[in-house]
C-alpha cells in the first residue's frame, strides 16, 4: 500500500476507462452483489467468531508487503487463508476492480484504493461502510489528516495505512556547492530557484512538466479549496485565493525558466537527482524510499525540511497515501474486517512501517524511537519529525473530486500546455475547471463552475 508514484507511467485508456466505468456505476445501480452482510451492526465477539471458521478471502494490490503480512495473519488465524492477488498498479486495477462491481461478480474481497480516489468508488456504492463493524471507534489512533481522507459524506470506507504529508526534499550539497541558502518561504524559494541556475546552467531548483497531483497539493497547502462536494453536487473553483496563490508564484518559475523540464521518474530524472542537477523535490513523504531506490549515489547529500510557505506560517497537504477497502461483493465481510484491521493497527502496521511507509498511527506518531531515528541517506537527520510537523500543519477542508482519476488524464491537455509557454497557468486551471465541469455534467453529476 505504498502511496501512489503520482508520476508513475498510466496508460491514458486505462485511466479513462476507469472513470467512465465508476460513472456509469454511479448512474445505475452498483451496490455489488455478493452474499455479505448487509446493514446489521457488528461486534468485536462477531469478528472473533468468523475467525474460528475456515474462510479465505482475497485481497487485490500491489503492494509489495501485504503478502508477508498476509503470512503473519494466517499464522495468527491458521482457519483463514488469505489470497493476494496482483492484478495491477492504480488505475490498472481500479478499472479491472470496477468492472467486476459492474457485471456483480469477481470482485475481491478488499482492495487497495488511494485517498485521492476513494471518492470514486464511495459515489458508486461499490464500497463497504466500515461503521458497521465499530471502526468508527477507532478515530483517535490516526491522524486527523488521514482519518479525515478515509470519511466521506458521513461513512467510513478505510482504516488509514500509510500517510503523504508534504515536505521538501533538497540536496544539501547543491545548496552548499553554490551557496545558497534554504529556502522557508516562496519567495526564498523563487530567490534560490535564480540563484541556483545562475551559479550553474545544468541545475535547477526542480523539475516539473506538468503533473495534476503536486498542483493538487500545492493549492492545497496554499489554502485552496477549488473542489467542494456534496453528494452528487460539486462546484469547482480553480481560481479561489489560495489557487491564485500558487498560481502566480509557479508562474514565475516557469516563465524564468527555472524549471528542468525533464520528465518525472525518466532515467535523466533519476539522474537529476543523484548528480544534484535537480535540487529540490516537493513531494510526500514515500519519497524518502523513492530516492534511496532510484537515487543511490545522493546519499548524505540530501535532507528534508518544512515545504515553504507564503506567510511564514506552517502551512501543509498530503501527497499520495492510501489503505484497504472492503468491496460489497465480498462474501466474507467479518473476516475482511479483521484483517484490515490487522493491517492498519496490528502486527500488520508494524510490517507495513518496516517497509518504508509512513504510517498513519498517532502511537507510532508519539513515539520517541520513531521520531528520533537517523536516516543514513539524510546525513543522519531525523526526517521523521519534519514529516510529523508537517501531518500537522496539513489545511483542513481539502475535498477531491469523485472522478479524480478523470481529471487528471485531462490536466495534461489543459494545464500542461502551461510549463511550455503556450498558456499561463492561472488560464490552464481554467481551462481544466471548464473540462472538469462539463465532464461530471454529462455523467450525472450537478456540477458548478465559480
Amino acid at each position: 500500500m505504498h502511496s501512489r508514484h503520482r508520476g508513475r507511467t498510466l496508460r491514458r485508456a486505462s485511466l479513462v476507462a476507469s472513470a467512465t466505468v465508476v460513472l456509469t456505476l454511479l448512474a445505475g445501480c452498483a451496490t455489488g452483489t455478493g452474499a455479505g452482510p448487509g446493514t446489521d451492526q457488528y461486534t468485536d465477539a462477531d469478528i472473533t467468531a468468523a475467525l474460528q471458521e475456515k474462510t479465505e478471502i482475497t485481497v487485490w494490490t500491489w503492494s509489495a508487503s501485504l503478502p508477508d503480512i498476509a503470512k503473519a495473519f494466517e499464522e495468527k488465524y491458521p482457519k483463514i487463508t488469505v489470497n493476494v492477488e496482483n492484478v495491477g498498479t492504480g488505475a490498472d486495477q481500479y478499472n479491472k476492480l470496477l468492472n467486476a462491481v459492474k457485471a456483480g461478480k469477481g470482485a475481491p474481497d478488499l482492495a487497495t484504493i488511494e485517498y485521492a480516489t476513494l471518492p470514486q468508488f464511495a459515489l458508486s456504492g461499490a464500497i463497504v461502510d466500515l461503521k458497521k463493524f465499530g471502526f468508527d471507534d477507532l478515530e483517535d489512533k490516526f491522524t486527523p489528516a488521514t482519518w479525515g481522507s478515509v470519511n466521506i459524506a458521513d461513512a467510513l470506507y478505510e482504516l488509514p495505512l500509510n500517510a503523504g504529508p508534504m515536505a521538501m526534499f533538497y540536496n544539501k550539497a547543491t545548496f552548499d556547492r553554490l551557496g545558497v541558502e534554504v529556502p522557508t518561504t516562496w519567495d526564498e524559494y523563487l530567490d534560490a530557484a535564480r540563484k541556483i541556475h545562475a551559479a550553474d546552467p545544468n541545475a535547477y531548483i526542480a523539475a516539473d512538466s506538468g503533473n495534476a497531483g503536486l498542483t493538487e497539493s500545492l493549492i492545497w497547502a496554499a489554502g485552496g479549496h477549488p473542489f467542494q462536494v456534496d453528494g452528487e453536487d460539486i462546484t469547482i473553483d480553480l481560481a479561489d485565493e489560495g489557487t491564485i496563490k500558487f498560481a502566480d508564484f509557479y508562474q514565475k518559475l516557469v516563465d524564468e525558466k527555472l524549471l528542468a523540464t525533464t520528465a518525472g521518474w525518466s532515467p535523466e530524472w533519476y539522474t537529476g537527482l543523484a548528480n544534484g542537477n535537480i535540487a529540490t523535490l516537493l513531494s510526500g513523504a514515500w519519497m524518502s524510499g523513492t530516492l534511496k531506490s532510484g537515487a543511490a549515489d545522493g546519499a548524505g547529500n540530501w535532507r528534508v525540511a518544512a515545504l515553504p510557505s507564503f506567510d511564514g506560517e506552517k502551512g501543509s497537504s498530503m501527497n499520495g497515501g492510501g489503505s484497504l477497502a472492503m468491496i460489497k461483493q465480498g462474501k466474507n465481510q467479518l473476516v475482511a474486517a479483521a484483517f484490515q484491521r490487522f493491517v492498519s493497527l496490528e502486527e500488520g502496521a508494524d510490517l507495513t512501517l518496516q517497509s518504508g511507509s509512513f504510517p498513519a498511527r498517532t502511537s507510532v506518531l508519539e513515539d520517541e524511537a520513531f521520531l528520533g531515528a537517523k536516516d543514513d541517506y539524510f546525513g543522519g537527520q531525523e526526517v521523521n519529525r519534519v514529516f510529523v510537523e508537517s501531518l500537522d500543519s496539513v489545511v483542513d477542508g481539502w475535498q477531491f473530486l469523485p472522478y479524480e482519476v478523470y481529471a487528471a488524464t485531462k490536466f495534461g491537455d489543459t494545464v500542461g500546455p502551461a510549463f511550455i509557454g503556450e498558456t499561463t497557468i492561472a488560464k490552464g486551471l481554467l481551462a481544466w475547471q471548464d473540462d472538469l465541469v462539463d465532464y461530471g455534467n454529462e455523467q450525472g453529476f450537478s456540477v458548478t463552475g465559480e
